[in-house]
């Protein structure tokens, strides 16, 4: 049986799902775009090559087995973009969330059957189709679960709104003894220095007490406030919307003390090195051309 406990972001990684980009599929036409980041470079003829991405994600693989994390990875299929294993599930203490993911990525839940067939029946959760959510818009934080999603009535027409809010209401049901609070995120199909896809994409915490913020991807100021009066402003690292378009919440911790970064995120990579956190920067620029970095491309299994 497959052992799974996570209730945390930084708690000490043992082990994880990391995506894959071999064999991904042509560059998507513009119509197949998900989002407005990838869009941009489908059309301005920049979108990432296979050869990029699998380096990267290989950069990647390579310090997380330096730490003696178990790194799990999804059966190839080909033609298939399977490096954002973070939307297809998440791990609640011991139980395992199915997503309900856009209908054009359900394969990707088939290339993980040979983990989830090792997951107890009683600890794996299935919604029903009406409930939206994805990992990206899940954090942990102890007693806390934060969840992005998009309140507006015209839900259904972003493609780019990911969990609504009969998901946030599915999680709250399941973990009554958690504080479960909902985000209200800012969304666009076509500006994606004025969408944040998932709540990872403007707030993530890092260390035991600090955090990754960007004001303007909560629609409702409230929301920031929240997170600014739980952390501290003083924990909290703000970023521009320059940075947030580069996703610099979008890193990924080890443990409290290791995070591994994009090798380019200077500024950010500088604090946290001043909190006393070990950077560990890896190239991922092209991956995060498609509107996904290092948190989007996990699915953490273990955390103790």
């Amino acid at each position: 049986m497959l052992k799974l406990q996570v209730n945390n972001e930084t708690n000490r990684l043992k082990a994880v799902i990391l995506g894959i980009a071999h064999q991904n599929g042509p560059t998507p036409k513009a119509e197949e775009a998900y989002d407005p980041k990838s869009l941009e470079h489908i059309l301005a003829g920049t979108y990432p090559t296979e050869r990029d991405m699998v380096a990267e994600m290989d950069a990647f693989k390579t310090v997380l087995e330096s730490y003696e994390v178990k790194v799990y990875r999804p059966e190839l299929i080909p033609n298939l973009n399977q490096i954002f294993t973070r939307d297809i599930g998440f791990v609640i203490d011991d139980y395992f969330i199915k997503s309900n993911i856009l209908p054009d990525r359900a394969q990707e839940w088939e290339a993980i059957q040979y983990l989830i067939k090792e997951i107890p029946s009683e600890k794996l959760i299935t919604a029903p189709e009406d409930i939206h959510m994805e990992g990206g818009d899940v954090i942990l934080w102890n007693d806390h679960i934060f969840i992005g999603t998009y309140k507006g009535a015209d839900y259904a027409d972003y493609n780019t709104a990911r969990t609504n809010m009969k998901g946030v209401e599915f999680i709250r049901d399941l973990f009554p003894g958690k504080k479960v609070k909902e985000f209200n995120l800012v969304k666009s199909m076509s500006n994606a220095r004025e969408n944040a896809l998932h709540l990872d994409c403007c707030f993530q915490p890092v260390g035991k007490d600090k955090g990754i913020i960007y004001p303007g991807g909560f629609l409702d100021q409230e929301d920031y406030t929240y997170l600014v009066e739980l952390f501290g402003k003083e924990n909290l690292f703000h970023i521009t919307a320059d940075e947030m378009y580069q996703m610099f919440s979008n890193v990924f911790s080890i443990d409290e003390k290791v995070v591994v970064s994009e090798q380019r995120f200077t500024r950010l990579n500088n604090w946290l090195t001043e909190q006393g956190i070990v950077v560990e920067p890896i190239p991922y620029h092209e991956i995060g051309k498609q509107e996904g970095l290092l948190r989007c491309s996990t699915l953490p299994l273990y955390r103790g």
